[in-house]
């Protein structure tokens, strides 16, 4: 009796465990959707600025997860900086990373957008205009105008850029006539207007031109970047401030049709994750900026501040060109009245709330 109930629990034990093997077998796989691959160029072959694109691609894979990747690609590793923009228009490129500076030759108000005139403003006040002052509707109705397929959304506030590499101290604006200097955006109008011979170079060639003698004086943006092309071998006068290019910030466009087939959560990612960057560039920049200052100090460089003079002359000659294009393009001038009401309001109250820093700074390191 005991052996046949035995036999019997055997056999049904055997049977549940057949069926649920045989459940496992049968049961169908799931397959996991593939990510979303966005092919995104650089204008940067390396450097600091290419760190700064990685850092936002960082941002964007640590909140996406396996559902979005971006493949980050160093310059001129499918097109050449000036047909970024083109290349992710026609959907060759999916998204870009550079500055509305180098393809303003479609348009003189695209350098509005970052390299503009200084109202007494910052890079973080322009910013600020771009998201809460009608920058960003503008700058869409532009890309509208110019029929370009693109979405862009800008970020990473840079501190002003140096007026740049000299022969020698510039102490009056009248040293800058006829120099060749290098520049790029609108500032090549503002430098012209000046008296200056401009040249239009990309990064990696300006080091070399000024070795030659094909340009007397030149800028690119900060003492890190400036440092890495080793401008301290070909000359040792640097003047920091000016306001050619006093606030910039980085462009990434992406192909608008690519970005609106996105499901909207991931449309929110590549947008946030530009505004976090805001602040991790600020973070770090600054900090490394202000390390190699001092690295160039120790190899011979003679640090100026540009005087009050020529930045006023500066002044002035942004008046004159920007006052001319206004005249010829109702857009741009459009761009500008919308700025500069930004800048009266914002600035009218940072400038009455803010103290002094520099008063601090003198009494505790003078």
């Amino acid at each position: 009796m005991k052996e046949t109930v035995s036999r019997r629990k055997f056999l049904r034990g055997s049977a549940v465990a057949a069926a649920a093997a045989a459940g496992t077998v049968a049961a169908p796989s799931i397959a996991r959707a593939e990510p979303t691959v966005l092919k995104m160029q650089a204008a940067w072959g390396g450097g600091i600025f290419l760190e700064n694109a990685k850092s936002y691609v960082d941002r964007v894979h640590a909140m996406a997860g396996k559902d979005l990747k971006i493949d980050l690609l160093a310059v001129n590793a499918v097109v050449k900086t000036s047909q970024m923009q083109d290349a992710v228009h026609r959907g060759v490129l999916d998204a870009a990373h550079y500055v509305p500076a180098y393809w303003y030759s479609k348009s003189k108000a695209a350098s509005l957008f970052g390299t503009g005139p200084c109202f007494g403003w910052s890079s973080q006040e322009v910013l600020g205009w771009v998201n809460y002052g009608g920058g960003q509707e503008l700058f869409d109705e532009l890309m509208g105008t110019l029929g370009l397929n693109v979405v862009s959304f800008f970020n990473s506030p840079m501190p002003a850029q140096p007026l740049g590499w000299f022969k020698e101290e510039i102490k009056d604006a009248s040293q800058l006539e006829g120099l060749k200097y290098r520049t790029v955006g609108l500032a090549a109008d503002v430098m012209l207007q000046m008296g200056m011979s401009v040249v239009q170079l990309p990064g990696g060639e300006i080091q070399p031109a000024m070795k030659s003698g094909l340009i007397d004086a030149a800028e690119f943006n900060n003492p890190t970047s400036d440092r890495d092309f080793g401008m301290q071998d070909v000359s040792k006068h640097y003047h920091l401030a000016s306001f050619h290019q006093s606030q910039e910030f980085f462009e990434i466009t992406f192909n608008k049709r690519k970005f609106e087939k996105l499901p909207a959560e991931l449309q929110a990612i590549l947008k946030y994750a530009s505004e976090a960057e805001n602040s991790n560039f600020y973070w770090n920049n600054t900090k490394r900026y202000a390390e190699d200052l001092a690295k160039l100090r120790t190899q011979g460089v003679n640090v100026y501040r540009t005087p009050d003079s020529v930045m006023q002359a500066q002044l002035v000659a942004w008046d004159a060109v920007a006052g001319r294009i206004a005249g010829e393009d109702a857009f741009f001038a459009k761009v500008i009245d919308s700025q500069k009401a930004y800048a009266k309001e914002v600035m009218g109250y940072l400038n009455l709330n803010q103290p002094d820093y520099k008063l601090a700074y003198k009494h505790y390191f003078s």
